[in-house]
């Protein structure tokens, strides 16, 4: 039996948790490029041998710095995800794509294409969308249901396999590694939304943990493959979409109605359309699609 429980957001929440959100992305995104210029640096990192990939990892200050970074802005994540729809939180989370290109775009000394400054602009836009929005309240959403949700990261954990298995031959390894790992991190933070609503629910905690720790390893040995930009680009996509839908369709999370009803919809639209634009990778480096044992 589906659930009728309903959480009520006041107005006060949604805009502490949103400006959460932006801290949160601005701090994650900053510590994707952190972490993939210290990866690249190192010896190649396998999943098979997660033991040694590990200790690579931990013997690199860079690296360490740039994970304590992204540490922080999950612990703001998740007080976001305590104040505010996960529909809108993750909305501002995919605004933080820009930040991601001009970030990569500064400390490699090159300036941002056509395309990127395109998906910078229409994510800033969507942003923009987001808080006039804000205006007509912050929306109520249910729990959702349990199994429900269970056959909802079951498939998207399925999905993840089948891009690791499959389609690393089609798309290549650095490709699969973005897909299969935003994916991954979508089941972290849906899980972790639910796992904040107290209880049992709790114990989506451990669902989250397993989550963000396979898909964080599948985009540090897919930085070794791809650019920062297009690695984390991909993911963040994926990331942002999926929790979305799962808002609307699992906890039932509804926009208000009016203007404001159709400014939060055309900023959902527009935050994942720069998402897009700026996932796309600019080229493939030589050797980008071989996959590292």
């Amino acid at each position: 039996m589906q659930s009728v429980a309903v959480v009520r957001y006041t107005d006060v929440e949604g805009a502490v948790g949103l400006a959460l959100a932006l801290v949160s992305t601005t701090l994650v995104n900053l510590a994707y490029v952190r972490e993939h210029d210290a990866v690249r640096e190192l010896p190649p990192l396998s999943l098979l041998r997660p033991a040694r990939s590990l200790h690579l990892l931990l013997a690199n200050r860079g690296w360490l710095a740039a994970f304590a970074m992204e540490s922080g802005g999950f612990v703001l994540y998740v007080a976001a995800l305590r104040l505010a729809p996960l529909a809108l939180v993750q909305s501002v989370t995919a605004g933080g794509i820009g930040v991601l290109a001009v970030a990569t775009a500064r400390l490699g000394h090159r300036t941002l294409t056509t395309v990127e400054r395109l998906g910078a602009g229409v994510s800033v836009a969507g942003l923009l969308f987001l808080s006039l929005s804000l205006a007509g309240g912050v929306q109520q959403g249910g729990r959702g249901d349990l199994v429900e949700i269970g056959l909802w990261l079951g498939c998207t954990g399925t999905a993840a396999l089948l891009v690791l298995s499959v389609g690393r031959r089609l798309f290549g390894a650095a490709a699969a590694d973005a897909v299969a790992g935003g994916l991954l991190f979508s089941c972290g933070d849906i899980s972790t939304k639910i796992a904040t609503e107290g209880g049992t629910r709790a114990l989506f905690a451990a669902v989250a943990i397993l989550g963000y720790m396979l898909g964080s390893s599948l985009l540090q040995v897919g930085y070794q493959r791809g650019t920062a930009l297009s690695i984390a680009g991909v993911a963040t996509l994926l990331t942002t979409a999926l929790p979305i839908a799962a808002g609307s369709v699992l906890l039932h999370e509804t926009p208000p109605h009016g203007a404001q009803g159709m400014l939060r919809i055309v900023s959902f639209a527009a935050v994942v359309a720069g998402a897009i634009l700026l996932g796309r990778p600019r080229h493939r480096a030589r050797g980008d699609g071989i996959e590292r044992a």
